[in-house]
């Protein structure tokens, strides 16, 4: 995709996406309404609840160089066997972006332009954190109606190699094959098969090699109006498909549009699950930390079928 292209993509993008000012900065969230939400508590139907994480690394590999640390601080060798109360008690600290861990990314999270979101100046974004579009945002968390496309299984392969694209076709075709329709406010899980192939073949650099959406691709979501991305990969193919633009859905979905996105998430528990019920939506609830000031936050999403 050559840069004028995706320059226009952008602009006819961020044009269509932009809030009124009444609306404050809650992104394509304004589209996941009170009345959706109360309506996507109707996909529950077994009360079967599944996990949309991976668990948290804390081993070096090339994908994740800086991995979490978990360190034990209590009880003391002494207080172990000891016939009086003590407590075990830990600490953990990690990176919230990179390219294992499975996270959440606030609409501060991309500069581009010079601006955030919104047109909210990059300079907002301090050393002491982010004074406007921080996680804090979603300190209600995200309650909604999900929807999982899974594209290796529309194509009859286990996952998708690295450097592919999910194309907009794609997504509708996988919406076609497995029944199900996104719609205004929905909360659109997209399977590349990134977790699966990491558990077979180990974790490479996914920096440098991994499947994504296509920019063009954006417009399906714009269309659609959804209100939140997420995917087992990073949602953007690397190499990018367009010069000099590393991140391109990135800079659409969240600068452009404000649509918050998960990265690295896992979806094979969910995709067993919906294929035993035949059913590709459920109730999905996001809780990330209350970390005010943070461009992001680890996180657990839990589908409820």
């Amino acid at each position: 995709m050559s840069a004028h292209d995706f320059r226009a993509l952008y602009e006819r993008l961020r044009g269509r996406a932009a809030p009124p000012a009444v609306e404050g900065r809650c992104g394509a969230l304004r589209h996941l309404t009170p009345e959706r939400v109360a309506a996507a508590a109707a996909e529950v139907r077994a009360g079967r609840t599944v996990s949309l994480a991976a668990p948290i690394d804390t081993v070096p590999g090339p994908d994740d160089p800086e991995p979490a640390v978990h360190r034990m601080t209590g009880p003391s060798p002494g207080e172990i066997g000891s016939d009086t109360l003590h407590f075990a008690t830990d600490r953990f600290a990690m990176n919230v972006h990179g390219d294992a861990d499975s996270h959440l990314d606030a609409l501060c999270h991309v500069m581009f332009d010079g601006e955030l979101y919104g047109g909210v100046p990059a300079s907002t974004v301090t050393a002491e954190g982010a004074r406007r579009l921080s996680v804090d945002l979603l300190s209600a968390g995200i309650v909604g109606r999900g929807v999982l496309l899974d594209i290796p299984r529309l194509r009859g392969v286990p996952w998708l190699e690295p450097g592919d694209h999910v194309t907009s076709g794609d997504l509708t075709a996988a919406e076609a094959a497995q029944g199900v329709h996104v719609g205004p406010g929905d909360l659109l899980f997209v399977r590349v098969g990134h977790r699966l192939r990491r558990t077979e073949r180990g974790p490479w650099n996914a920096a440098e090699a991994r499947v994504g959406l296509h920019p063009t691709a954006v417009d399906f979501l714009a269309e659609r109006e959804v209100s939140v991305l997420g995917g087992d990969g990073n949602n953007d193919t690397a190499p990018s498909a367009v010069k000099d633009i590393a991140f391109p859905v990135h800079v659409l979905a969240i600068h452009a549009m404000g649509i918050h996105l998960m990265d690295y998430l896992r979806f094979e528990d969910l995709g067993a699950a919906c294929a035993e019920t035949g059913r590709w939506s459920f109730l999905c609830v996001v809780a990330p930390l209350r970390l005010p000031g943070a461009t992001g936050s680890p996180v657990n999403p839990i589908a409820v079928l």
